[in-house]
């Protein structure tokens, strides 16, 4: 990747597209920021408190115009921060380009190689002087994964050596090998002055649990994923928006009178399945879930496995965060010109590298992210993003104003990492405070909040303004 020139030379610690692009970018992001309540009401509250100054905050998050807003607003709130994808095609070069012209590094670009994505983790985990973040705001989880891993292997670096037929463990191995041979403690030095992470998603929670159960967690974690603010907004509406607008920008097809399966109804799934029956599609839905399973029925929706809608489905949508959901196999027996694509957090949940390598199988590129496999009988697909997160392949993610919601949590849960010692766990943000975030969007919709009288506080036991207690949620 080549370095370009930055327009104000106030950094040269980069790696994006087109340093070119920043005026494109910056006048997208004042747009975003009209979108973005939350944030903007978080600079005025906190700003002139500076509840980050001196934290040091890397950043693994999806390089957008929304991310560029959550960026800035870290920095009002007096952070110093470092940014790296966390996708190697989610990143909106020209906001890239915007942030890195503020004077901030970014190391992603659309299109990066998986090397590249993983050298560019690792940069912008380390500072000039050789020091590691404070804070860690992730999104799946690999910033942290690539901490544990490397503090790990330099206590046992034949782990790094152990066989795997994953490509992506194969290319960290060999980078976490190359930093141990100019630094055996580089990782334990860096874990160590770590305060804490701030997990996006589902899919990265379950890794933080996993690790903590393990007793291999380094460091304290917030689960800014089970937010209501986040999970709700994120998941269910932001996928209600951002599902079907990639299928149409990557494919141009008319979703009404198609048949899509969704494979997990999750809020993920919840929020993708209504968009596509918002366009009229016959929806089928498959699940693991006994409850899931239930919930879809009553949504209106037809349970089915994978393996039932092959003869019928014509859109496939994987969004369970789990591996394997759709095979090499299921593809070869699509109907021809069948859609799939994933918008789940992993790029496993489809068989993309066995896809690749079936018999007699043709593959070919419509255009970026868009690629039609072509089987030997003469039945075609449409693969989209490569497997990959389709919102953020084929279109450019959730909207901002769904991504404020998300991104004020984030913002919330860097200033408790920075300003508590919190013991080794991972923890929640207070409910009061996915309140404040909920408050700080009403206006935005003109809402008009009912309150509560005395008489009504003491019927149901509840505050008349808060905080509420858990057992006081209704939703």
């Amino acid at each position: 990747m080549t370095q370009t020139k930055s327009i104000n030379k106030k950094i040269s610690d980069y790696a994006i597209a087109d340093i070119e692009l920043a005026e494109f970018g910056r006048r997208e992001i004042e747009i975003a920021e009209k979108e973005m309540p939350g944030l903007i009401a978080m600079r005025e509250k906190y700003g002139p408190d500076q509840p980050l100054k001196g934290a040091k905050v890397m950043g693994s998050l999806h390089m957008t115009i929304q991310t560029a807003v959550l960026i800035e607003t870290l920095i009002a709130l007096g952070a110093d921060v470092r940014w790296a994808s966390c996708n190697i095609f989610s990143t909106q070069d020209h906001a890239a380009a915007a942030i890195v012209d503020s004077g901030v590094p970014v190391f992603a670009y659309k299109g990066e190689t998986l090397e590249e994505y993983w050298q560019y983790t690792k940069r912008a985990l380390t500072w000039p002087d050789g020091s590691g973040p404070d804070i860690i705001v992730d999104d799946g989880g690999d910033a942290t994964l690539m901490i544990h891993r490397g503090y790990f292997g330099e206590d046992n670096p034949s782990m790094l050596d152990e066989p795997t037929d994953n490509k992506e463990v194969k290319i960290q191995n060999e980078l976490l090998k190359e930093i141990q041979k100019e630094d055996n403690k580089f990782w334990h030095k860096l874990a160590k002055n770590c305060r804490g992470v701030a997990e996006e998603t589902t899919t990265g929670v379950h890794r933080l649990y996993q690790m903590r159960d393990k007793g291999e967690l380094l460091f304290p974690a917030i689960n800014v994923n089970d937010s209501v603010t986040k999970s709700k907004f994120d998941n269910i509406y932001g996928c209600r928006e951002s599902c079907v607008d990639a299928i149409k920008r990557a494919t141009d097809v008319m979703v009404a009178g198609k048949t899509a399966m969704v494979c997990g109804f999750g809020d993920v799934g919840k929020g993708s399945a209504q968009a596509l029956s918002a366009h009229r599609a016959k929806v089928l839905i498959s699940e693991i879930d006994p409850i899931c399973a239930l919930q879809a029925c009553m949504a209106g929706y037809t349970v089915r496995t994978v393996e039932e809608a092959l003869p019928e489905a014509d859109i496939y949508v994987t969004a369970s965060g789990n591996c394997d959901v759709i095979t090499a196999e299921h593809m070869s027996k699509m109907k021809d010109q069948a859609i799939v694509c994933n918008i789940g957090h992993f790029d496993n949940e489809i068989q993309v590298d066995q896809l690749n390598n079936w018999p007699g199988v043709t593959k070919t590129e419509i255009k970026p992210g868009t690629h039609q496999y072509t089987f030997e009988d003469g039945r075609s697909i449409y693969l989209l993003a490569e497997g990959r997160l389709v919102n953020l392949g084929c279109a450019t993610g959730h909207p901002s104003f769904v991504m404020s919601n998300s991104f004020s949590n984030q913002t919330l849960a860097a200033i408790d990492n920075w300003q508590k010692d919190k013991k080794v766990d991972v923890y929640h943000l207070d409910k009061e405070l996915d309140e404040e975030v909920a408050r700080l969007h009403l206006g935005k919709l003109d809402a008009h909040l009912t309150k509560m009288t005395k008489h009504q506080s003491d019927y149901l036991g509840v505050p008349v303004e808060g905080p509420y207690k858990p057992e006081h949620y209704r939703y």
